[in-house]
């Protein structure tokens, strides 16, 4: 029995939920023209056009020294209260045109500071810019809830500072916390005084883990440091040999860690060497908690719609595939039990039926 292929304007109005994607690494290249040449910043071009190919190229380069240089441009916008409300309220408005009806967006406060803003106001001024997205998005008929997650930086010392803004603004947005940048050579174990503030002031985290590094950067996130969620975690199938899981392995099936994967994104990071063979369906048809993200849309050229139609058209995923993970990613938000219901529930189940 062959399945009905699903094109691309059905697969943009299904409902959507992300649970990871960065803010500093999703801006509407017109935006980063226009903010860049207000604070004096020059940019490698300032066509919007080419500006998103050379981002592309960069990303697809496979040199991670180009790769990570794309974030130098995007940052250098957003250390001002102009440029922190512009990008965080255009953030909301396209996760609401691509379909997305929940949204984790997470930063690093510290490295938005170079322009005077406190840490404080950095993360007032994001959520306050997020918030002015979210009542336009609901104005249009396009709802969409967007919660924060506040990242310390491994390579640094300042995450028992970042992990204090999370305690401190979880009644105004912010649903938790995270470490990212360089995961080789700088294990999650070495900010464990974070995570286990974090634990005893009840704020859930999800650690980038199983990218860059192995099993050992996994097993450190989830039974060393605490983690309820583990960002990427492609690496945990070098402990599936024959579709027979490993002890570690098993602990993330059996006790439903959700896997935050990103699939273009993990292709250009060299996590991964095609959308067909990405871990991800594997991992799907093994029982795992996967949930399908874009990570960083300007810097992968890509959507939401995008990555569901990418595993379409090359990994043979059919439209209750694209439900599970969404309904995933809900199951495993950071938001209260009552709202992830009330989403699959009233929102998520309803908008699949009606759009097929």
């Amino acid at each position: 029995m062959t399945v009905p292929r699903i094109d691309i304007d059905t697969i943009r109005r299904l409902p959507k939920a992300v649970l990871h994607d960065h803010l500093d690494g999703g801006l509407r290249p017109a935006t980063l023209v226009e903010l860049a040449a207000t604070v004096g910043h020059t940019l490698p071009t300032t066509d919007p056009d080419a500006l998103a190919a050379w981002y592309y190229e960069a990303a697809n380069s496979g040199d991670l020294v180009r790769y990570i240089a794309t974030f130098e441009h995007t940052l250098a916008v957003m250390q001002t209260r102009e440029g922190l409300l512009r990008t965080a309220e255009e953030y909301v408005l396209d996760l609401a045109a691509d379909g997305v009806v929940y949204g984790e967006v997470r930063y690093a406060p510290e490295l938005m500071v170079n322009g005077g803003l406190s840490l404080p106001e950095v993360v007032e001024t994001v959520q306050e810019g997020l918030a002015a997205g979210m009542a336009k998005a609901a104005a249009a008929g396009t709802p969409v809830r967007v919660g924060t997650l506040l990242c310390g930086m491994r390579m640094f010392d300042r995450t028992r500072e970042i992990a204090d803004l999370a305690v401190a603004f979880r009644d105004a947005g912010v649903v938790g916390f995270d470490i990212a940048g360089a995961e080789d050579g700088f294990p999650p174990a070495d900010h464990l005084a974070a995570f286990e503030h974090l634990r005893a002031e009840s704020v859930p985290f999800t650690i980038h883990a199983g990218e860059a590094h192995g099993l050992p950067s996994i097993h450190q996130a989830l039974q060393v440091c605490g983690a309820q969620r583990i960002g990427h975690g492609v690496r945990i199938t070098e402990d599936i040999v024959d579709g027979k899981l490993g002890r570690l392995a098993s602990w993330v099936r059996d006790r439903r860690v959700a896997l935050e994967m990103c699939p273009t994104s993990n292709l250009q990071t060299g996590a991964a060497e095609s959308i067909a063979e990405h871990p991800i369906t594997a991992l799907r048809d093994l029982g795992f908690r996967v949930t399908l993200n874009t990570d960083n849309r300007l810097v992968s050229g890509t959507t939401m719609t995008r990555e569901m139609s990418l595993l379409v058209e090359e990994a043979g995923w059919t439209v209750e595939d694209l439900r599970t993970v969404t309904v995933n990613a809900l199951k495993s938000a950071f938001i209260p039990f009552d709202e992830r219901t009330a989403l699959i529930r009233d929102v998520v189940l309803p908008g699949y039926e009606a759009a097929l």
